[in-house]
Parts: C-alpha cells; sequence; structure tokens
C-alpha cells in the first residue's frame, strides 16, 4: 500500500508498505536511478516481504518523491524517515538494507542518524567517493560534473540538485560508528560499478565488527539480487535482531 512521510529536512517522501504480521520491518534503500516501481527493486521488496514488513521510500529527487538528489548527502534524512515511519506503524524492531548509493546512504544512517536501526544491510556499496575506476561509475561522474548531465540524468529519472558544497563523511570514516548494531556488508565479486576491495576496506574499517559476504558470480545492486540471496539477508536479519532482544 502506498505510504508518505515528510523528512527532517522538509521533503515529502513518496513510498510503499508491504505490512506483515511481524514485528520486524525491513527499510530499503534503493540504488541512484531506481525507485520502488522499478521492476527487479519491487520484486525484492515484495520476496523481503514473505519474511517482515516492508517501508520502503522512493529517495529524494527520485520517482513520486519531491526534492532534488543529492546522491547520498541529505539522503539520511529520507532513511530516517522511513525508519521512524515503520516504528509509527507498529513494528518493534526496524532493520535497513541499501543498495549502491542506498548503502552508502543506510551505512551513514546507522551512524550519524538520530533513530538507530537494530541491524542494517550494505549491498554493493561504495565505500569512498568519487570512484572512476569503472566505465559505469565515469558515467555516473558524467551525469553529476557535466553541464548536461542534469538533463541526461531526468531523462534516467532523477532530478539531481547541486553539486556538494563539502563533502559529507564517507562510508569509510563511519562504518567504524556503527558498532554494536549488526552490520552485513554484501558485495559481488563481479560487480562492475565497485570493485569487491570496496567492500573489504569497509570491513577492515569495521574493525572486524561486521559481517562480510563476498558473493561469487554476482554483479551489481537489485538487479543482481537472486531470490536466495533475499532469503539469506532476511534471515541473517530475524538472527541478529533476535540477539539484540
Amino acid at each position: 500500500m502506498p505510504v508518505t512521510s515528510m523528512s527532517h529536512d522538509g521533503v515529502r517522501l513518496h513510498g510503499v508498505h508491504h505490512k506483515c504480521e511481524s514485528d520486524v520491518a525491513f527499510v530499503v534503500g534503493h540504488g541512484f536511478t531506481n525507485n520502488v516501481r522499478r521492476p527487479y527493486v519491487a520484486r525484492v521488496l515484495a520476496r523481503l516481504a514473505r519474511r517482515a514488513g516492508v517501508v520502503a521510500f522512493d529517495f529524494r529527487g527520485h520517482g513520486r518523491s519531491e526534492g532534488r538528489s543529492t546522491v547520498g548527502a541529505d539522503e539520511v534524512h529520507d532513511i530516517e524517515a522511513a525508519v521512524r515511519t515503520a516504528r509509527s506503524l507498529g513494528y518493534s524492531k526496524v532493520a535497513t538494507i541499501g543498495f549502491s548509493m542506498g548503502a552508502s546512504i543506510v551505512l551513514r544512517h546507522a551512524a550519524l542518524g538520530e533513530t538507530r536501526p537494530d541491524a542494517v544491510v550494505s549491498v554493493s556499496g561504495p565505500a569512498r567517493w568519487w570512484s572512476r575506476e569503472t566505465a559505469p561509475m565515469r558515467r555516473v561522474h558524467w551525469l553529476l560534473e557535466q553541464p548536461h548531465g542534469k538533463l541526461a540524468a531526468r531523462a534516467l529519472g532523477v532530478r539531481l540538485g547541486g553539486s556538494w558544497v563539502q563533502a559529507p563523511e564517507s562510508p569509510l570514516e563511519v562504518v567504524g560508528r556503527i558498532t554494536p548494531t549488526p552490520l552485513l556488508i554484501v558485495h559481488g565479486d563481479l560487480d562492475h560499478y565497485f570493485s569487491v576491495e570496496h567492500a573489504r576496506s569497509l570491513h577492515r574499517a569495521s574493525s572486524g565488527h561486521a559481517e562480510l559476504w563476498i558473493e561469487p558470480g554476482m554483479r551489481h545492486a537489485e538487479s543482481a539480487a537472486t531470490p536466495d540471496l533475499v532469503d539469506r539477508m532476511a534471515a541473517w536479519i530475524a538472527v541478529n535482531v533476535e540477539d539484540e532482544g
């Protein structure tokens, strides 16, 4: 069913709620240029909803949400709004799951947000900003930096905001602050956006707190998330939120 919320900084967010009798909710953050109605995103949400409630908003500047994308900086407020929404719907345990850009956002939220989740899963996420090591990421930076990039991004379904005045803390800089919240880092060994070293460096920066899954044959983010992987992540969350409670 549709759900809406207002972020702390005044952006109206639109998304979906898959209701479940479970006391656990998954708050899901999609990747750059995606939204909750994209078929492969919707498939992940529906699969997760077999295990628990699901709350997922389009990030600002994406899909039906208002505002403009800041590519991971202010979107921390969007995840905060989603976690608060899940709690207001009656879920006593909330886990955040982010894909690609969404992975960087859930990591930053778990370290810096006001309402801490009970568990965090980062899938196909970057450890640092301005990564240009792959052709897809060089194309993303063209969108962000070239004069015509905003027009091209709009054609892909994203309304971009201005450039960062000051770079926000990167996931690598803040991942150590997530402890003791349970943290799972998932990355495909064939990821064509971010190399496996991004996941390994995040794991090292967590000082061994995070659990690391390197998935053989997996490429990038939601489109590469198989039903088996989604089920295993959901099971990992179930065990870890029970341990916390």
